[in-house]
């Protein structure tokens, strides 16, 4: 049975931040997201990484959508020859090369050449995210599962899931903690399965339920934040599970902090970015 996702337990899997530390210590972050029209959720998911703590971040975005990216001076963001209709392998890889965690989703579209990115990102072995549009263009190849490995983190909603596994969503929501562990267990790598309550399971059969969180988040833009939460915990050493786990938590009590001044209805995803600071100080 799932274990009860904890402050004491997250605040374990975060440690203490050195203060002798600095931005090489935190991880080289690489944020594969954006296309024509989904700017924000690239924008939502790297200011949620910043806000977590990546020591420095990289996006990887198409050109069209870089002016959206001005008021994030903070992200190193650069425009994607070919875009992810057909993106430049040779620009790819050495991004790729040069970071040190990686995450890859938010708002990337269906474009054809979705599918190459992800997979090459896979291919580097590296700690990684995956949600939404990677999501999807994993479930549509036969490279899949093969290309996961134990770095990697899956957060999926049922919907999501279900395109996954082949499985229905009414059969996902009447079973998510077993759902999680079957497939983090099959695939060998973490499993985030998003929704009121999420369940994040482990290869080795370690799940935890997280419990944090409110309706204020049934909006889009909260699966980017989390993205990008995920990424900033990866880049500080937590391992796939732990990174999972923390980001969750994370992102369900701020949110909840941001719900003391705002209702459910008003409650933006940037709201939440804002909170996250807030409630790491707790954590540290």
């Amino acid at each position: 049975m799932a274990q009860l996702l904890s402050f004491e337990e997250v605040k374990g899997f975060l440690g203490e931040r050195d203060k002798q530390s600095n931005k090489g210590s935190h991880g080289k972050g690489l944020m594969l997201a954006g296309s024509e029209g989904f700017s924000g959720a690239a924008v939502m998911a790297c200011a949620a990484a910043l806000r977590a703590g990546i020591g420095t971040l990289k996006a990887l975005v198409p050109q069209s959508i870089l002016p959206a990216f001005y008021a994030l001076p903070e992200t190193m963001a650069t425009g994607l020859i070919g875009a992810w209709d057909a993106p430049d392998l040779r620009m790819l890889d050495s991004f790729l090369d040069a970071c040190s965690c990686i995450a890859a989703g938010p708002g990337m579209g269906s474009g054809g050449g979705v599918t190459t990115a992800v997979l090459r990102a896979l291919d580097v072995k590296k700690k990684i995210v995956l949600d939404a549009d990677a999501l999807n263009a994993l479930s549509s190849t036969s490279a899949f599962p093969g290309a996961l490995h134990s770095e990697v983190v899956l957060t999926p909603h049922p919907g999501e899931m279900a395109r996954l596994t082949g499985k229905s969503v009414e059969q996902i929501v009447a079973a998510p903690e077993q759902t999680a562990l079957e497939y983090a267990a099959a695939w060998g790598c973490t499993v985030l399965l998003k929704s009121a309550v999420s369940y994040i399971a482990a290869p080795d059969g370690r799940v935890y339920r997280n419990e944090t969180g409110n309706a204020g988040l049934a909006k889009g833009g909260s699966g980017d934040v989390l993205t990008g939460i995920g990424l900033a915990f990866l880049g500080q050493g937590l391992n796939s599970f732990e990174a999972a786990c923390a980001a969750a938590y994370v992102l369900g009590t701020s949110a909840d902090r941001a719900m003391e001044l705002l209702k459910e209805r008003m409650l933006l995803s940037r709201d939440v970015t804002e909170a996250v600071s807030k409630t790491l100080e707790h954590l540290f």
